[in-house]
């Protein structure tokens, strides 16, 4: 039909290729359209997963300091359980120091005269015993008197210094000694050895040996010994003064009396 007209032919033609360039243009508007929306959803998708990334960090954090929190209030708990106890202890403690002192102020009435009589008896015990070391225990019975009046040593001082003194009298008589010392008794005044034995025997002897005697506690005085008792009295002196092996000695020891 268009063989006698090319005009309509180029027409034609013309229309064709104007419906295939526009319907190509409209897809590849749709195809555009689609990208452009697939691109921000694929944008839109990255900023929620960066949302949710970061809530899940936040969540995480949170979560961290939460059980921190309960930690520490848990650690919270156990310390002041405990110094709820320490509390109570305390306060039991200040309880019973106060019965203490208490009963202390109320003890305290009768430990001072106690003491007084321990060290007046001390006193007369010295003076009764063995006449040995007297200045030493004087001197100390002394001081223990002293203490009694001064008042920056305390109560408790005082009694463990008066059983002091006890203990050092009662380990007399548990020892064997040696001493050198001044004799004015059965002659003039000359320097002797003494052997003291516990509390049994008190001898001397002279440096040269010519004299040995005792001191007798039934009368009281220094008496001379026979001459048989001279090696023993030596004997005696070297193994306090531990130049001999200990050994069985021969010494008079006063029989004692009934009591009064």
């Amino acid at each position: 039909m268009f063989k006698n007209s090319p005009s309509l032919r180029r027409a034609f033609v013309a229309s064709v290729l104007l419906f295939f360039v526009t319907l190509v243009h409209a897809q590849v508007r749709t195809v555009n359209a689609a990208m452009n929306e697939e691109s921000q959803a694929h944008q839109t998708s990255i900023r929620a997963q960066a949302q949710i990334d970061q809530l899940s960090e936040q969540t995480a954090d949170l979560l961290g300091e939460y059980r921190l929190a309960l930690q520490r209030l848990n650690q919270a708990r156990i310390y002041n359980q405990n110094l709820a106890e320490v509390v109570a202890d305390q306060e039991r403690a200040m309880s019973e120091m106060g019965q203490k002192i208490d009963n202390y102020e109320r003890s305290k009435q009768d430990l001072v005269p106690l003491m007084l009589d321990m060290i007046d008896t001390l006193d007369r015990f010295v003076e009764l015993d063995l006449p040995f070391a007297l200045e030493e225990r004087r001197d100390r019975v002394a001081r223990l008197q002293g203490n009694m009046n001064n008042s920056e040593i305390t109560n408790s001082e005082k009694f463990r210094q008066v059983m002091e003194a006890y203990q050092i009298e009662m380990d007399f008589g548990r020892t064997i000694d040696a001493d050198t010392g001044w004799l004015e008794a059965n002659g003039p005044r000359r320097e002797v050895n003494f052997l003291r034995i516990g509390r049994m025997v008190l001898a001397y002897q002279t440096h040269d040996r010519t004299e040995t005697g005792f001191f007798n506690p039934v009368s009281r005085q220094w008496e001379l010994l026979p001459d048989e008792y001279r090696n023993y009295v030596t004997d005696g002196l070297r193994i306090a003064q531990k130049q001999a092996a200990p050994d069985l000695i021969r010494l008079p020891v006063p029989a004692p009396e009934a009591a009064q």
